[in-house]
């Protein structure tokens, strides 16, 4: 009888224990989705140092490094740090998920990020590497609104810095957000994120 009872009493503690990592990790995500990085980045921190073979905490901590990286471009020390910062996350997430979409065009993102850093050092070297990325996560996933998406806010910059027409680019904009409206994300956890940003960048180039 003592067994018995010891056996579900652990049983009762590892099941609380994996909700509370699971509400851990949700309220990471739903930092994450209300654009509350800081706090989220706190959380999915915690999560990589107790759960290392799920890749979604290494998936988002890698994008939010890569993502800052870009909003501080100004600042070429911090840039690289976050940079490097984001590669050691997305070193892991593209050992677990190596033919995964959203995983690919993260690894695009953070190569874009090292071309804006140093474009005379980095942007030959690299620029073949996210048109390849890019591609792949097209024909694994063609229909992912975000793979249509950064592809063209990629192509958008690049036509911007070279002084180039930028309406084919704010076309696929739109193509992307048409496929917001259907792409369903495979669980509440995985990426859903981008459709702001694809309504804000089309609405620049309806000025």
């Amino acid at each position: 009888m003592t067994r018995i009872i010891t056996f579900i009493a652990l049983m009762i503690v590892g099941l609380l224990s994996a909700q509370n990592k699971l509400s851990n990790f949700e309220e990471a995500v739903t930092l994450f989705n209300q654009s509350d990085n800081a706090q989220a980045k706190v959380l999915f921190q915690n999560e990589v140092a107790q759960e290392t073979d799920n890749w979604l905490p290494y998936y988002y901590l890698s994008l939010l490094n890569a993502s800052e990286a870009l909003e501080n471009r100004n600042d070429l020390e911090k840039m690289k740090e976050l940079l490097e910062t984001a590669q050691t996350y997305q070193d892991k997430v593209n050992t677990l998920q190596p033919n995964n979409a959203e995983v690919l065009i993260t690894q695009a993102l953070i190569h874009t990020g090292w071309i804006v850093h140093n474009p005379l050092i980095n942007g030959q070297r690299l620029s073949v590497d996210i048109e390849f990325l890019f591609q792949k996560a097209k024909e694994i996933a063609p229909n992912n609104p975000r793979v249509v998406l950064q592809k063209a806010l990629y192509d958008l910059g690049k036509a911007q810095y070279f002084g180039q027409d930028v309406s084919p680019y704010c076309n696929e904009l739109q193509n992307a957000i048409e496929l917001f409206a259907t792409f369903k994300p495979e669980s509440k956890w995985h990426p859903s994120w981008g459709l702001a940003i694809a309504e804000s960048r089309i609405n620049e180039c309806n000025r």
